[in-house]
């Protein structure tokens, strides 16, 4: 329901989102309206917008119940009945609507600094949209169902207790390497008893997207994603010159990490549970009790105030179950993200913190997207103008990971301790980037070769996983757990060809770093007025705004790099 700030005006307050009888004539009215004038057109956008609103809202409540309790029969029902029933129905109107908007004479007065970027989006989806293509794209929303479920019911007996996966990771920082080994295969195996069943939901995805590629008239999948994701500033070339830059930049940076990683831990190779223990061998950091997420998000509030008192009173305003779902159990979805609720304006944040140092993160990250929504709604009525490209939303997010990490004292009062979790951040800022340029050439892969067999499917995966290896890690008698490391990553059943944002946003984030270090006023004002944009400008415009270079190639990368491999030899080990 509607916040007593924000009150409907064209959608009955009694509405019932989950029945098309009651949604159908709210469209069709919109449809038979009439728009001969700015100003008429102005009021129908108005209505639009608020009807659109209530109905992103119940879908976004359905989907976070179901990712909180995959395991629940009445969720799970109607959430079905929203991918089902509901959003199929939709699809097919909003095309109309963007037609129609489209097709409207005096749609060319509009003001083009605020409506010119809708304007271009709106035509690229009404050029891709196709009436066959919305029963396929529900039978991959239920597949995605299907692997939620799966990972969900993920758990594992370790040490007397029942645990999901995630709730397993924190026992790869234990400093003893056997139980650390004991707690990885655990993992490894239990992911692969469902190796089969992920290949072969996934390749029905592969078929369904090849098909809805096909219907659209676009040459693969990967054109087809590109349109549909507005990537109108930079095309798959510039993928392939992030990853060049990343493979000649990054990897020599990783290399000598491991090495000195190696030398520490007194090992000739490291193993896959040896990447997340402290390289002194010194136990955990337990940032807060796993068993109490408030205290992560008392903890996280005080380091925004400390950040910007503003900052801090907005983080204040989320509040456990109405905002916040935040630890780990069995039947929950893993992952983390934020999701915008558009009629209340208000974020939920979704995460499965375990008690560890990257649940911090996690937090910080995910506030960032609730801190753009929040700024963004608050000025923007129009529901259609609030969301930025993801390529900025994601600078909004890692810019808190990293700003934050000036005040990680909240969380670790003593200084090795704060030392070491600063030192896992900006660790992770580089090794993290090897993985992107992984996942998003294996997406460009998969979808320019969609008639691959699983076998095929595998030696490219080992191909490219090859090309950015950590080769001071070992695998030897592990080749089936990283033959299929893929299926860990969510967004390739999810969201396909959505992660070299993280690239693209990590550069932008850390340049805004630099910033903040120079002149914290100035830079964040400059992220919070980038943010109240919303999404009325281009991508590169808004990285200008916020004062940044919209770049990914090796002459952004370098200096980058090397801001963050002077803040790692400042650090105490």
């Amino acid at each position: 329901m509607p916040t007593a700030t924000y009150t409907r005006a064209f959608v009955p307050g009694d509405l019932d989102a989950s029945d098309w009888g009651q949604l159908e004539p709210m469209y069709r009215s919109l449809l038979d309206r009439p728009i001969d004038s700015i100003e008429a057109l102005g009021q129908w956008l108005a209505d639009f917008s608020e009807l659109s609103s209530v109905v992103s809202e119940y879908g976004s409540r359905k989907n976070i119940d179901s990712a909180c309790h995959t395991d629940d029969a009445q969720i799970e029902k109607a959430f079905l009945h929203y991918v089902e029933h509901v959003a199929p129905k939709i699809k097919p109107m909003y095309f109309q609507m963007q037609k129609k908007l489209l097709s409207a004479p005096c749609h060319t007065e509009l003001d083009s600094e605020r409506f010119g970027v809708l304007v271009r989006e709106w035509k690229a989806a009404v050029e891709l949209f196709r009436e066959e293509n919305v029963p396929l794209q529900t039978e991959v929303a239920k597949l995605n169902n299907e692997y939620d479920k799966t990972i969900g019911a993920m758990t594992v007996e370790f040490d007397g207790q029942t645990l999901t996966l995630q709730q397993l990771s924190r026992y790869l920082e234990e400093p003893d390497r056997d139980r650390r080994e004991k707690a990885w295969r655990l993992s490894a195996e239990r992911r692969l008893v469902d190796r089969e069943k992920f290949d072969g939901v996934f390749d029905q995805m592969l078929g369904l997207r090849k098909r809805m590629a096909a219907n659209a008239g676009v040459s693969d999948y990967r054109a087809y994603m590109w349109k549909a994701m507005d990537r109108f500033d930079y095309t798959p070339e510039h993928c392939h010159d992030f990853a060049d830059a990343v493979e000649r930049v990054c990897l020599p940076v990783v290399d000598r990490l491991d090495a000195q990683r190696c030398a520490s831990l007194g090992l000739e190779k490291l193993r896959p549970w040896d990447l997340g223990v402290d390289v002194k061998n010194r136990g955990p950091l337990r940032p807060f009790d796993r068993d109490a997420p408030q205290e992560l998000v008392d903890k996280a509030a005080e380091v925004f105030r400390r950040v910007d008192p503003g900052l801090g009173a907005d983080f204040s305003t989320m509040k456990m179950g109405r905002n916040l779902d935040l630890e780990s159990r069995k039947g929950k979805r893993a992952g983390g993200f934020q999701s915008s609720l558009q009629e209340s304006r208000e974020p939920f944040i979704f995460m499965n913190a375990a008690g560890l140092d990257t649940d911090v993160r996690t937090m910080l990250h995910e506030a960032g997207h609730a801190f753009h929504f929040i700024w963004a709604a608050a000025e923007e009525p129009l529901m259609f103008l609030r969301h930025a490209p993801m390529e900025f939303c994601e600078v909004a997010s890692m810019s808190m990971e990293l700003i934050g990490a000036d005040h990680y004292g909240v969380f670790y009062p003593d200084d090795a301790d704060k030392a070491r979790a600063v030192r896992g951040l900006f660790e992770g800022v580089i090794t993290i980037l090897p993985w992107i340029a992984t996942i998003d050439s294996f997406q460009h892969w998969l979808y320019t070769n969609p008639d691959h067999t699983t076998g095929q499917r595998t030696e490219a995966w080992l191909r490219i996983l090859n090309r950015f290896q950590r080769s001071h890690v070992d695998w030897s008698g592990l080749e089936d757990a990283r033959a299929s490391m893929w299926q860990k990553q969510l967004h390739l059943f999810h969201v396909p060809f959505y992660y070299i944002e993280y690239g693209i946003a990590q550069l932008g984030a850390l340049q805004l770093w630099l910033a903040y270090r120079n002149d914290p006023v100035k830079a964040l004002s400059a992220y919070r007025e980038a943010l109240r944009v919303g999404g009325k400008r281009p991508l590169p415009e808004l990285f200008e705004a916020a004062g940044l270079r919209f770049d990914f190639t090796e002459a952004t990368l370098t200096p980058l790099m090397a801001a963050v491999g002077e803040e790692l030899e400042r650090l105490p080990e």
